[in-house]
């Protein structure tokens, strides 16, 4: 049997595959904002550095940063039919909505944004949703959620694909499970020493020995 009660998933890198969608525009947002332009070149580079060595390099003022996230989600919802979930994240879902425990999403994107991804078979299996948090703000975001839900940090484990995914959920006092195919690189987080690293959807459930149980009636 798990050990976790309440299983919190980030959205963008780990449930949807939207890494490429956020490279092609993000040089358009930074000539918008006044921050510097990525060169291909740097792009593995800077995917095993955290959000805030990231910010650093590109020069992007902290104080502009809520205008940006505002920006980015209007144009997550323009071109909202180029995301899609990762193959076999429905099942993933569904293995862990089987297997009893309870499911949030805590995103920095919209919830319509997330919604709209997710589609209504997966979104409601998801019984709570803290989303539109600021891009340092994840930590405050998750403790009132954990609280909201009722379960003890010590139960509660996060799943992301970033390095201030993994801050978070240290800050908390929760666990958390890094995912190899996201916005970070897999050794990058490898490094940082998080409690469980996935390989593919399939292994979440597989590792909290979920996978495979069949849907309770409704």
């Amino acid at each position: 049997m798990t050990p976790y009660r309440l299983v919190v998933l980030d959205f963008d890198g780990t449930l949807a595959d939207s890494f490429d969608w956020f490279c092609e525009v993000l040089n358009g947002v930074a000539d918008r904002y006044g921050f510097r332009r990525v060169h291909l070149e740097e792009t593995e580079a800077l995917r095993g550095l955290s959000a805030s060595a990231i910010v650093r390099h590109l020069g992007v003022p902290r104080w502009k940063l809520p205008a940006i996230a505002r920006h980015m989600h209007g144009l997550a919802a323009r071109d909202i039919d180029r995301l899609h979930l990762f193959p076999g994240v429905p099942e993933m879902l569904a293995d862990l909505a089987a297997g009893g425990v309870v499911l949030a999403l805590l995103s920095s994107n919209t919830r319509e944004n997330v919604g709209r991804v997710l589609g209504p078979e997966n979104a409601a299996r998801i019984a709570h949703y803290a989303c539109g948090a600021s891009l340092f703000g994840k930590a405050r975001r998750l403790e009132r959620l954990v609280a909201r839900v009722g379960v003890s940090p010590t139960q509660t484990l996060c799943i992301g694909d970033e390095l201030r995914d993994l801050e978070a959920a240290r800050a908390v006092g929760c666990a958390f499970g890094a995912v190899s195919w996201g916005y970070t690189r897999a050794e990058a987080l490898a490094a940082a020493g998080p409690d469980l690293m996935f390989a593919d959807p399939a292994g979440i459930a597989e590792s909290l020995g979920l996978a495979g149980r069949p849907l309770a009636p409704a």
